[in-house]
């Protein structure tokens, strides 16, 4: 089928999502990264590989605005016929603009959601639609829009795959960032950056700009060509990693804190479960509870597995009583030391860490509210004010609590 590897028109980094697209066990894959990543060249190649392989499918590839179609992934998926050695078995045409597969009349179409109509309009000539890919998923107006297009498209068939790809934002609270935190069933998420590359690829000048601007702007190349989210300035939190903590990383841990926040609604109740690596200075983040108009006894329940471990809680908001209790139902919890400046210096200490790491699966609203969490600016002259935010915070307050034990000794 082919006249070449695709070993030789792949970049090494993808083999990992290549294999998991190959096996059936994804059936959404997400490939984000910064520039000169090679994702949206790896997405077009295995687009195509997937048509072939399911003859009585279709395929959809969008962007957000439909005059910059022809520009970019038109273009990319004619490359990648023409690098599959396919060049003679397709007819692409830019009116309408379409690539059909010959031997048996599948399509890949392209459509800009600027004009919605025309998608919802759309009409396989035999088969289903069973392709589809976001480029540039960030531009995309948010979470309902890209849901109500794979709920048009993916109707009837045996078979359904969805490429989706972007640079990631630098603001962690634009949508498509809190979309590759949110765990799901059949999702793949992958990071690229043009150090994965093979510097061929690439050329001389891109790889002489891409070194270059570390030395005048890091927080530029970080974002840029790392495809970090590097915030705005104002992020509270620059030392995070957000990254999968195993069950064998969670035996190892020595020591492990617990906190507890109180709340009803639409304030929740968030309990968190901590390690700390005094060594390392490294703070895991590995487990989270987190609901709204809990009673006592149902949270009790929920957190029953952690009745004899010490858990530090809010003492406010009614917490004194919520912690007898909880004492009363045998746990051994008690409230955490408030106290003037207890907030400001257990958020330093935080700050001050070489690395806090939280696995978004196992803890996203805790990925989140770190991830977002943000100095606030004064609206009349933009400058950033002096404290810390106190909302969207339940999260950092329990692990704050948690891990008051290391802090203040510290402190001492």
């Amino acid at each position: 089928m082919t006249t070449c590897k695709l070993s030789e028109l792949v970049s090494p980094v993808f083999a990992a999502s290549h294999r998991a697209v190959k096996s059936g066990g994804i059936n959404e894959l997400v490939e984000k990264g910064g520039r000169g990543s090679a994702k949206s060249s790896y997405l077009s190649l295995e687009l195509v590989l997937e048509l072939l392989k399911h003859p009585e499918c279709h395929a959809v590839v969008m962007r957000r605005v439909g005059n910059t179609l022809r520009t970019s992934v038109y273009a990319q998926i004619c490359w990648a016929i023409a690098e599959l050695g396919l060049s003679s078995r397709f007819k692409c045409t830019v009116s309408p603009m379409e690539c059909v597969y010959l031997p048996t009349g599948q399509k890949i179409l392209f459509f800009g959601l600027d004009d919605p109509g025309k998608l919802k309009s759309i009409k396989a000539p035999f088969g289903y639609i069973g392709l589809a890919w976001f480029e540039e998923l960030d531009q995309f107006d948010g979470p309902e829009q890209v849901r109500n297009v794979e709920q048009s498209l993916f109707r009837g068939g045996p078979y359904s795959f969805c490429f989706k790809s972007f640079n990631p934002p630098a603001m962690a609270r634009n949508w498509a960032n809190k979309y590759v935190l949110e765990s799901k069933a059949g999702r793949m998420v992958h990071h690229s950056t043009y150090l994965t590359t093979p510097e061929a690829w690439l050329g001389g000048r891109f790889l002489s700009d891409a070194r270059h601007l570390p030395e005048t702007n890091e927080t530029a190349s970080r974002h840029e060509y790392l495809g970090e989210v590097v915030g705005s300035g104002t992020a509270v939190f620059e030392n995070l990693r957000i990254e999968p903590i195993t069950d064998k990383q969670i035996k190892t841990f020595d020591y492990r804190y617990f906190g507890q926040d109180w709340g009803w609604y639409p304030d929740p109740n968030h309990f968190a479960g901590c390690a700390y690596d005094s060594g390392a200075r490294t703070l895991y983040i590995y487990e989270e509870f987190r609901g709204c108009r809990q009673s006592n006894a149902a949270w009790a329940e929920k957190i029953r597995h952690h009745m004899n471990d010490l858990i530090l809680a809010d003492p406010g908001s009614g917490g004194d009583r919520n912690v007898a209790d909880f004492r009363a139902y045998g746990f051994r919890m008690r409230e955490a030391r408030k106290g003037p400046g207890s907030v400001d210096y257990g958020v330093k200490w935080l700050q001050s860490l070489a690395a806090i790491v939280i696995d978004p699966e196992r803890c996203p609203e805790t990925a989140k509210e770190f991830s977002e969490y943000e100095y606030e600016r004064d609206p009349k002259t933009g400058e950033v004010l002096e404290g810390y935010p106190d909302a969207a915070n339940h999260s950092i307050d329990a692990v704050r609590y948690a891990l008051e034990p290391v802090w203040r000794r510290r402190g001492q």
